[in-house]
Parts: C-alpha cells; sequence; structure tokens
C-alpha cells in the first residue's frame, strides 16, 4: 500500500514538495546498488570503450561482408561441370584426362553450367563443428594445443549489442517498478479504481434524463431543446479525447495528473450547473462537464492494458468496458429517485457526491500506470545520483523528436483519415455507432412504455434499465469463457501468430441479439406483462458486450501502429451518434408508436448482421490491400 501511495499523485505532490525525503524512491537511499551499466568509474568506462570497439569491428566486417556479397551478385558466375559420380573412378577421384576435359569445357563456355549432384560420400571430408574449447593439432604430431576463449572483457555490463548504455530501462525482468509485475491484487485495484473513475463520468450523461420533463418547464423550452443536457454532454465526451488524450501519451505527464485535474474540473462544473438559471449556460456547462470527463472513458483502457499481458488484458478490459455500459444504466435508476424526491437539480448533486468521493480515491490511492512516465521519472533520479546528462529514458527520446504539428496529425487529423479511408475501420465504427444510438434513444423510449404505458412513478420506472446492466454481466462472462476455452488455445496453437480475424465470434454472436431485443421490446411492451421488455432490453446488454470487445480488440490487432488513431475514431464516431439520437429518437417513436419505432431500428440491425461473418472470412483480404493495417 506504501508503494501505491507513493506513485499516486499525493504522494508525488509530497514527494515534489519535500525535495525527495517523504516517499523516497530507491534511486534516492543510501542502500541502493547502483547498477553497474549506469556506472562511469574507470572499469566501467575501460569496458564501454571495448564494446564500442568490438561493435565498430563488427559492423566493419559486416560492411565488407555485404560489399564481397553485392560484388559477386553482379559479376557472371562460371562453374565447371561436375562429372556423375558413376562416371569417375570407384574412389570418387578424377583422372588427369578427365580434369582437363572439365576445364576445357570452362574455357569454351561462358555461361554458368549446373553442377550435378554429388553424393554426401563422394564429396570429401567435411570440416567438424568446433567448440569454444577444441583441440588443434600442430605441425608436431606429438604434441597438441589446447584454444581456449579469452576472459569477456564487457563481463557484469548486462548489455546486449543493439542496448544503448545510456538508456534507462527497468532494472531487470521482476522489476516491482513495472507495472506488469504488480502484485495481482494491487492489479485488481487500480483495475477497480479505473472502473469507478469510468462509471462515475459516464453515468452523468443519463443522470439528467429522468429531469428533462421538469427542466422544460423550468427553462420554458420545448422537450427536444431541453434534450441537449443529455446530448451535449455526449458530444463532449466525444470530442474531448481529441484534444485531451494526447496529453496521457506524453511520456513526462503521464495517465495520473491528467485524470486528477480532469476530474477535479468536471467536479467543480457541476456547481453552477446545479444553481445556473439561464438555458444556454446550462448548455455550456453539460458540453464543458463532458469535455472534461472525456479522459478515462477514451484512456482508461490503455490504463488498463499497462498492467496486464496478452492472455489476461481481454479479461480485465471486459471489465473496464462492463463499468462503461454500467454508467449510462445506473444514472437513471439514481438519478429518477432523486428528481421525484428533491427536483431536476437533485440529480447534479448525485454527480457531485459520486466524482468527488471518487476524486478523493484517486488522488491517493491511484498510481501511475505508464511505464513510459515511470522511467522518465527514474531517468530524473539517476541523473541526479551519478551526475551523467546522457541517462535518457526511451520516452524522453520519443518526446524529443515530438513536434507540434505531429501531436496535431495524431490527434485531430489521422483518426478521420483513417475513418474514411479504410473500409474495415469505418464499417466497423458505423455498426458501433449504430449501437451506440440505439443506447441513448432508450432513454427517451423506456419512460414512454413504464411511466406512460405502465404508470409506473419515476423514481421505479428508472430501475429497468438495471436490465441493460445484468445482460451486460452476462454478455462478460460469456465473452471471458470464450476467451478463455477458444482465443487462448488458438493463441497458444499458433505460437503467439493469431489472426486478428479470430477476435470476431462474439460479434457475430453479437448481432443476433438486437433484432431480438428491438423486435420483442416493440411488440411486447404494453401488451404484455412489464417483465417482458425488461428481459428482452437485456439482450441489448449482452450483444453491447460481446461487440464492443470483439470490434475494438479486432481493431487495435489491426492497425497496430494506429491504435490510437484508430480508437479516437471509434470514439468520436459513436459519440456523434449517440448525440443526435436523443434528438430524433423522442419523435421517432411518439410518430411510429414504439413497435414500429423498435421495428424500424430492428430492421436496421438485420442490416448488418452479415459485416462480421464476411470480416471473419475474408478480412484478411482487405488487410493485405491496406497499406496501414497488419497483414
Amino acid at each position: 500500500m506504501r508503494a501505491t501511495i507513493q506513485d499516486s499523485f499525493f504522494g508525488l505532490v509530497c514527494h515534489t514538495v519535500s525535495r525527495g525525503k517523504l516517499f523516497p524512491f530507491p534511486e534516492e537511499k543510501d542502500d541502493f546498488q547502483l547498477p553497474k551499466r549506469y556506472q562511469r568509474d574507470p572499469q566501467t568506462e575501460a569496458q564501454l570503450a571495448a564494446r564500442r570497439e568490438r561493435l565498430e569491428k563488427q559492423r566493419k566486417a559486416k560492411e565488407y561482408r555485404d560489399s564481397v556479397s553485392k560484388e559477386r551478385e553482379e559479376k557472371p558466375i562460371r562453374i565447371a561441370r561436375v562429372v556423375p559420380a558413376d562416371d569417375a573412378q570407384g574412389n570418387g577421384e578424377l583422372t588427369e584426362s578427365e580434369r582437363q576435359r572439365q576445364l576445357a569445357d570452362v574455357d569454351r563456355s561462358a555461361k554458368p553450367i549446373a553442377i550435378a549432384a554429388v553424393p554426401p560420400e563422394q564429396s570429401g571430408p567435411r570440416n567438424r563443428r568446433m567448440n569454444s574449447h577444441r583441440r588443434v593439432d600442430s605441425d608436431d604430431t606429438d604434441r597438441t594445443r589446447i584454444v581456449t576463449p579469452s576472459a569477456n572483457p564487457e563481463a557484469g555490463l548486462d548489455l546486449g549489442d543493439e542496448e544503448d548504455p545510456n538508456l534507462v530501462d527497468w532494472y531487470g525482468p521482476d522489476d516491482p517498478a513495472n507495472p506488469m509485475n504488480w502484485r495481482p491484487a494491487k492489479k485488481a485495484f487500480v483495475t477497480a479504481m479505473i472502473c469507478l473513475i469510468t462509471t462515475s463520468v459516464y453515468s452523468g450523461s443519463s443522470v439528467y434524463s429522468p429531469g428533462i420533463m421538469e427542466a422544460m418547464q423550468y427553462f420554458g423550452v420545448a422537450q427536444v431543446p431541453a434534450t441537449l443536457g443529455l446530448s451535449l454532454f455526449v458530444a463532449g465526451y466525444g470530442i474531448g479525447p481529441l484534444f485531451l488524450s494526447p496529453l496521457t501519451e506524453i511520456p513526462a505527464i503521464g495517465r495520473t495528473v491528467p485524470y486528477i485535474i480532469t476530474l477535479a474540473l468536471f467536479c467543480v462544473l457541476q456547481v453552477p450547473t446545479i444553481f445556473v438559471t439561464n438555458f444556454a449556460g446550462f448548455c455550456v456547462l453539460r458540453f464543458l462537464a463532458g469535455f472534461f470527463g472525456s479522459p478515462p472513458l477514451a484512456t482508461g483502457g490503455a490504463s488498463v492494458s499497462d498492467m496486464y499481458g496478452e492472455k489476461t488484458r481481454p479479461f480485465a478490459m471486459g471489465l473496464w468496458g462492463l463499468s462503461a455500459a454500467a454508467g449510462p444504466a445506473l444514472g437513471p435508476v439514481w438519478g429518477s429517485f432523486a428528481v421525484e424526491a428533491k427536483g431536476w437539480r437533485w440529480s447534479f448533486w448525485t454527480m457531485l457526491w459520486l466524482s468527488g468521493f471518487t476524486l478523493i480515491l484517486l488522488i491517493f490511492f491511484l498510481p501511475e500506470t505508464s511505464s513510459l512516465n515511470i522511467l522518465v521519472r527514474r531517468a530524473r533520479r539517476l541523473r541526479k545520483l551519478t551526475g551523467n546528462k546522457d541517462l535518457k529514458s526511451a520516452g524522453e527520446l520519443q518526446q524529443a523528436d515530438m513536434t507540434g504539428k505531429d501531436i496535431a496529425i495524431m490527434t485531430l487529423w489521422r483518426p478521420f483519415e483513417l475513418n474514411f479511408t479504410q473500409p474495415i475501420v469505418f464499417l466497423l465504427n458505423l455498426y458501433i455507432s449504430f449501437i451506440y444510438a440505439i443506447l441513448y434513444s432508450w432513454f427517451e423510449v423506456f419512460p414512454i412504455i413504464y411511466s406512460e404505458t405502465y404508470g409506473w412513478s419515476l423514481g421505479i420506472s428508472g430501475l429497468p434499465y438495471l436490465a441493460l446492466l445484468v445482460g451486460s454481466v452476462l454478455g462478460y462472462f460469456g465473452y471471458c469463457l470464450w476467451h478463455k476455452y477458444y482465443w487462448i488455445k488458438k493463441y497458444e496453437e499458433s505460437n503467439g501468430k493469431i489472426l486478428p480475424e479470430e477476435r470476431l465470434p462474439p460479434v457475430c454472436v453479437a448481432a443476433f441479439c438486437y433484432p431480438i431485443c428491438l423486435f420483442c421490446v416493440g411488440w411486447t411492451a404494453g401488451r404484455t406483462h412489464w417483465s417482458a421488455p425488461v428481459i428482452f432490453s437485456g439482450f441489448f446488454g449482452v450483444g453491447t458486450c460481446l461487440a464492443f470487445q470483439g470490434i475494438l480488440n479486432y481493431l487495435t490487432d489491426t492497425y497496430v501502429v494506429y491504435a490510437a488513431s484508430v480508437l479516437a475514431a471509434n470514439d468520436f464516431s459513436r459519440s456523434a451518434f449517440g448525440t443526435g439520437a436523443p434528438l430524433f429518437s423522442h419523435g421517432l417513436f411518439v410518430n411510429l408508436g414504439v413497435d414500429w419505432g423498435c421495428s424500424l431500428l430492428g430492421f436496421i440491425s438485420i442490416l448488418f448482421i452479415p459485416l462480421p461473418f464476411l470480416l471473419y472470412k475474408y478480412g484478411h483480404i482487405a488487410r493485405e490491400k491496406s497499406s496501414k493495417a497488419q497483414s
């Protein structure tokens, strides 16, 4: 726990203010043993000089070999004809006349001549492989000499030929500072913190929906403009990652500090939202709240990925995805009871309490998970300890080459370029955006079904949203079973070289969940017991969990180099659809009715059913034709 607090926002502030006296790191303690590769005493300097000399010789030797090989490739080669074995003498040797005839053939021919195959037993003696300790015959047959390898002048440096002696890295494969090496309990705790902040912010979108009718009366606006309080929040957390997420990728900043600062601003913005009396001001505050609350929604998955390996990462990522689904499902639950008891403004009081509690926990207990940032701070401490200004981490070298133009291209241009030039990205983003539109349509159709049709009170009418959460939980457990017994097996059989398309079977299952949900909810609502539409709405949660896990993993596996840009495009695309859905869905369900409104969405969902199957079978062809996809 001390290490967790030491690396938290609180611990880092205390460490900085006290100049290293509070929460000191290993490099700042008297008993710290500096690794030999970072020492610069005379012996180590001599070893590094010997290493540089050896590498220079190897480089020159390689250049010479390459030049000789190139010359041989450019010159024509004439090869003597070899007499087949059955034409030679019984002992496998050629007579003098046969050798003369071969030489004459070579002189007469200017073109290469194929070599006849010769059996191994007639090919003459072969060189034997020599060990490092080998016995060599001298000219004097009565004596032999033993050749032994010389002592390694670089012993103790622990440096590979490609490694930079000034590059600050982990102290070993078991370095406890590496998030991959944290204890399972610590990983689980940090994952829970990331899930908590994700749920806290995500619930801010739907928590307002139960109070829309009262907000209409207070501000004197129609229902569609009043719905902007929901839509603009979604727009904010769709646009926010384009500007805020790159901050978490800058090695000197890391992930924890942006989480803390933006969540603090998110909490502060709830206060004027509670007391605002102007509708335009209310809309601006809702957009800003979504904007500053967006980092955990966009980079929470990256924080989780920092701690887990290839096989276990999907389990943790699925849990984080479940927390994202829990936010919109839980927001209307407590928002409905708050609005029913105290009025529409009290839905934002609940947001302030939840996000404030989360902020306090994160300040004291959320450690940094970015390995680049951890090593940047380690490099600073080592430079201070050794006085060697050349010690740099990989993150510092990367940051030195990063320009403002590169950041702008990465964040503002490349996501849109990939979205509209890569068919795989465009189609899957379109599909997941449609799913998002259905999700935010529920906040319009559920009040019609349960408040108007079944006559439930405002507080009780928010409970059916829990069916979405229950469905997501079931989908998560199903995904974990599939990943454990199918994907990991495929991964091990292929020695880690598994096709990205193997991520898509859960999406194939999810494709059937949406038509089942939409048609059954639409035609059972008001015609049967209330439990029927509740149960069938759970299919949406199952499908959403499976689809999100499969699609996002497939995109990151397919576009490894451009994963951040692809995910940013996905986040913006689905948020754009989520922004518009509450605005058109009210008119859709009022004019067409719940039955035909849901049916229209159901027919559209049927059109998407072939997509995952086609990508599973032909996705490799699309990847091979793409210049940016992993082939």
